[in-house]
Order: structure tokens, then C-alpha cells, then sequence
């Protein structure tokens, strides 16, 4: 019995790493050669920039004064961190894109489940909820900002909103505004990657809850959603990076007034308005360290939940 047992131990043992083939090298070498112009590209699309823009923010460099500045180290960067305005648009960013996200999320999951659900007219269904997100961003922001307008608008004119209601003059009814054309635009992008996810569900795990005599409610707690949870974590990945550098819609409706600046509109406003390049710098490259820290954090934080991360393990 102990001599069979050793063969198998063996065998189930780890495999030492053989040599390689000449026939791999040369797959190797083929698919390092057909992925190299790819890599090149994004090189020069994004390295570059972002080395050049990590060069100038240690320079102090005022395109107002240009015979003025020379290298300035970490100086910028400690102008902008001990900023009360960073922190404040640090805030409002964060708040804009946590409620926004958790507003898409739940409307997103009433969307997928009523697209995936219908019964007739499912395909005039799905194109009437995607029209929002097929909306030019700045285009949707200013149908809020008209809409909203005391002197333009109609929302004003509503029995339920007083008829002298200035939006854009209070900071938390503007950054209401913007919040609420923000998940109007994108909810539907969650939407579409929830009903993705949706879709890749088998429906005899629903047909065998019913046998077992579980509700719609217990099957959406015990089924939907754990089966959901890698599509969950992808939807809120990409919109939580994408409502982190929200502009577009602050732009057109406040430019930043009424302390409603998001760290894009503080770097906007340095870098095109003041051409103050040195510190528009310095900004840009915190945003992107910010955005890689949210990445670092949903893919660390979540990423057991992707499939096949359990073989790996």
C-alpha cells in the first residue's frame, strides 16, 4: 500500500519547469514582435505625457511670467496638498461620485432586471434606456443646466418647487443638480454591464429554487446577486474611475462656483485659466495617483471575487 501511495504523491507533487522548446522562443519572440506596436503606441500616448507632466510639476513654471521660475522640487506639490481648496474639491469629488455611483448601482439593477425580464418589447426596452448614455456628455449637462435655470427652465414652473428657487446659487442644491445629471447619463452603463451579467446566470438555478419553494425576493438574494458579484465589481470599478474625474457637468453648470469645485476643475482652472504650469502639474499627477489608488483598492480589495481566482489560490 505505501509503495502505490508514493507514485501518486509524486505525481501530485509540483512539476519541475523543463526546458524550453525552440518552438515556444519563436511563438515568444512572434507574439512580442505583433504586440509591440501596440505597447509602442500607448507609450507614446501615455507614458509620455505623464512623464512630461511629473517633469514640469517640479519646475515653477508661470507661463504669466515667463522670465521668472526655475526648478522648484516638491514645492508645488506642497502648495497644492496644504490647499484648503484640494481638500474641499478632494470632498466634493468624493461625495459626488460615492452617491452618484450608489444611486447608479440601484437603478442600474432595476434596469437590467426589467430588461431581462420582459416579456414583450424587450429590444425597443433596452434601445429607450441605453438613449441617455448615447448623449454627448456636455450636451446632457446643459439640458440640466437649462432645465434647472430659474429663467430658462421648467422645473421652477413645478407645484412642488418654489418659483424663485436659484439651483445654482446654493452649493448643496447645485452639487443635487449635478449628482442627479450624472446618474441620468451613466446609470445606463451599469445597466448594460449588470444585464451582461445577468445573462450569464443559468435559469435551472431559478427553476430549482422554485421547486425548493424560495420567493422572487429569496431568489434575487441567494442567486442573483452572489452569481452577479464579479459583473457587480467590474460596473462599479469603471464608473467609480470615470465619476472620480467628473468636469463636463460642473463646467457647464457652476465652472466651480459656490465652492462646488471637483479636483478636474482645480486642475482646469491652473493649468488653461491661471497657465500657471508648475502647480496645473503637480495637480494632474495627484489626480493620477488618486485614480491608481481607487483602482489599487477595488482591485485588492474585490478581486477575490473574480472567477478563476479561486484556482489560483
Amino acid at each position: 500500500m505505501t509503495g502505490a501511495a508514493e507514485p501518486a504523491a509524486e505525481a501530485t507533487g509540483p512539476r519541475k519547469k523543463g526546458k524550453i522548446s525552440e518552438r515556444t522562443r519563436s511563438e515568444r519572440r512572434l507574439a512580442y514582435m505583433l504586440c509591440a506596436p501596440a505597447v509602442i503606441a500607448m507609450l507614446l500616448v501615455t507614458a509620455y505625457p505623464i512623464g512630461y507632466a511629473i517633469v514640469l510639476s517640479l519646475q515653477d513654471l508661470d507661463l504669466r511670467f515667463p522670465d521668472e521660475g526655475g526648478f522648484a522640487g516638491l514645492d508645488n506639490y506642497g502648495t497644492v496638498l496644504s490647499s484648503p481648496l484640494w481638500w474641499q474639491s478632494v470632498f466634493n469629488t468624493v461625495l459626488i461620485a460615492v452617491v452618484s455611483v450608489a444611486i447608479e448601482l440601484v437603478i442600474g439593477m432595476i434596469l437590467a432586471l426589467i430588461m431581462f425580464r420582459a416579456i414583450f418589447g424587450r429590444g425597443l426596452i433596452r434601445t429607450s434606456v441605453l438613449i441617455p448614455y448615447g448623449i454627448v456628455t456636455v450636451v446632457a449637462a446643459f439640458a440640466w443646466f437649462y432645465a434647472f435655470d430659474p429663467a430658462s427652465g421648467f422645473v421652477n414652473g413645478l407645484p412642488f418647487v418654489a418659483d424663485d428657487q436659484a439651483w445654482f446659487g446654493d452649493r448643496w442644491t447645485a452639487i443635487g443638480v449635478i449628482i442627479a445629471a450624472e446618474v441620468w447619463k451613466t446609470t445606463p452603463f451599469i445597466a448594460l454591464l449588470l444585464l451582461a451579467g445577468m445573462t450569464t446566470i443559468d435559469e435551472g438555478l431559478y427553476e430549482a429554487a422554485k421547486v425548493d419553494g424560495a420567493n422572487a425576493w429569496q431568489r434575487f438574494w441567494r442567486i442573483t446577486l452572489p452569481l452577479m458579484k464579479p459583473a457587480i465589481l467590474v460596473a462599479l470599478l469603471f464608473r467609480t474611475l470615470d465619476a472620480f474625474r467628473v468636469f463636463d457637468s460642473i463646467f457647464i453648470m457652476t465652472r466651480g462656483a459656490q465652492d462646488t469645485e471637483s479636483i478636474s476643475i482645480v486642475g482646469y482652472n491652473q493649468l488653461i485659466s491661471r497657465l500657471n504650469l508648475g502647480l496645473g502639474s503637480a495637480v494632474s499627477v495627484l489626480i493620477f495617483l488618486l485614480v491608481l489608488l481607487v483602482a489599487f483598492v477595488f482591485v485588492r480589495g474585490f478581486g477575490t471575487a473574480v472567477p478563476g481566482r479561486e484556482r489560483e489560490a
